[in-house]
């Protein structure tokens, strides 16, 4: 799909811009420059559960314009003002309608007082979730349902993800690898043996997709590194999700290394390799994987934060501290520390607040600061925390 942009806000954005035409991301990206301005750049990802239990459900709420949970999403995003945000769980449709009603009728609308944002662009595209496989995934005996989807969903598009951005979106240069076989990646952790050989060999990698889309700042290419993998629960002895999980973080770890370790990777145009070693970006998403807690396949999301091209600026909160202590269970035996938790999960058995939400820009890219926004109970803001299970996490960069 390519980015979805109204007339009216193409003009406005060329506007802005100082360009005679639209701004519709079809020339290529001039070369960043070694000196000169730096520009700011907030980069968020939110977690924002805007997913419904049937297809069109968010649709509806979304063109009713009074959804509470929608308002209150959109407050904070309001609050954080990010220039690049990722969101998951939204229900993707191919028209691209939930974008352009969740831009109209709540972000460009102040909530409780706060200031509109706008975003003239955006990108979504399918992901597996809710698409059928024909396959008995979950091994019950049965074909059909959530559990055998390619990714498990209960309609194609529910638990989608969203790009906005206030910077052009070099729409012909994303490459997205929503069919990517799980089998292709060497040395991966599929589990053959619970599947099937035929089955295994047909097992899609991303549980949802991944995305690489080059966004424009200024002259500068940053490449916005989104995906949403399985959580590493909800399967048996055979640790599939697990399983799945550790590969589709993987998957960007690869993607990141020049040469042959990323050869295997072919995108949905049948393009192969990865991300060329000069490329600025930044890793956005719920990766569903702590550290050091929770249920995650060991180091799974060590692969990322110990790369050598990442930076992880650990962001962090007192509120999710505060959290922690006032919910106790699972959190009283946790190794990470929470200050850097961006998720408040269940806490009795577990797995309780979990730190699952990344934004990882590259090394090159100067560091401003970062934050997760979870303020203290009973602080201004704190009646947002029930939106979603998770928290936005920013950081704030300079490009050049």
């Amino acid at each position: 799909m390519s980015p979805r942009i109204s007339r009216r806000r193409a003009f406005a954005a060329a506007a802005a811009a100082g360009l005679g035409l639209p701004a519709t991301a079809h020339a290529a990206p001039k070369p960043a420059l070694r000196g000169g301005r730096a520009e700011g750049l907030r980069v968020a990802t939110f977690n924002a559960s805007l997913n419904r239990a049937e297809a069109g459900g968010l649709l509806r709420d979304l063109e009713a314009g009074k959804d509470p949970q929608i308002c209150a999403v959109a407050e904070v995003i309001q609050i954080n003002n990010p220039d690049i945000l990722l969101l998951n769980e939204f229900d993707h449709d191919d028209e691209g309608a939930g974008i352009d009603l969740f831009r109209s009728n709540f972000l460009e609308v102040g909530q409780n007082g706060r200031t509109p944002v706008f975003y003239p662009y955006a990108y979504s595209a399918p992901v597996n979730t809710g698409v059928p496989s024909g396959h008995d995934l979950n091994r019950d005996g049965t074909v059909g349902g959530a559990d055998d989807a390619w990714g498990f969903g209960e309609f194609p598009g529910q638990y989608g993800m969203v790009i906005f951005s206030r910077h052009p979106i070099l729409s012909e240069q994303v490459r997205t690898f929503q069919k990517l076989r799980w089998a292709d990646m060497p040395s991966n952790l599929l589990p053959t043996e619970f599947y099937g050989e035929k089955i295994a060999g047909e097992l899609r990698l991303s549980s949802k997709s991944h995305w690489d889309v080059p966004v424009q700042v200024g002259a500068a290419t940053v490449h916005v590194l989104a995906a949403h993998p399985t959580p590493p629960s909800f399967d048996g002895p055979e640790k599939r999700n697990q399983r799945r999980n550790n590969d589709e973080i993987r998957l960007w770890a690869d993607y990141l290394s020049p040469g042959q370790r990323s050869q295997w990777i072919v995108d949905d145009a049948g393009t192969h390799g990865g991300l060329p070693a000069r490329e600025q970006f930044v890793i956005l998403g719920d990766y569903n994987s702590d550290p050091a807690d929770g249920d995650s396949w060991p180091g799974a999301i060590d692969q990322l934060l110990t790369h050598p091209r990442v930076r992880d600026t650990a962001p962090r909160s007192t509120g999710a501290v505060d959290a922690a202590e006032l919910q106790g269970g699972a959190n009283a035996d946790h190794t990470s520390d929470p200050q850097f938790d961006t998720a408040d999960f269940g806490d009795t058995p577990g797995p309780g607040n979990l730190r699952v939400d990344y934004v990882l820009p590259s090394k090159p890219l100067q560091i401003v600061s970062s934050a997760v926004f979870w303020p203290e109970k009973g602080t201004p803001g704190s009646e947002l925390n029930a939106t979603s299970d998770h928290r936005l996490v920013r950081v704030d960069l300079q490009v050049r």
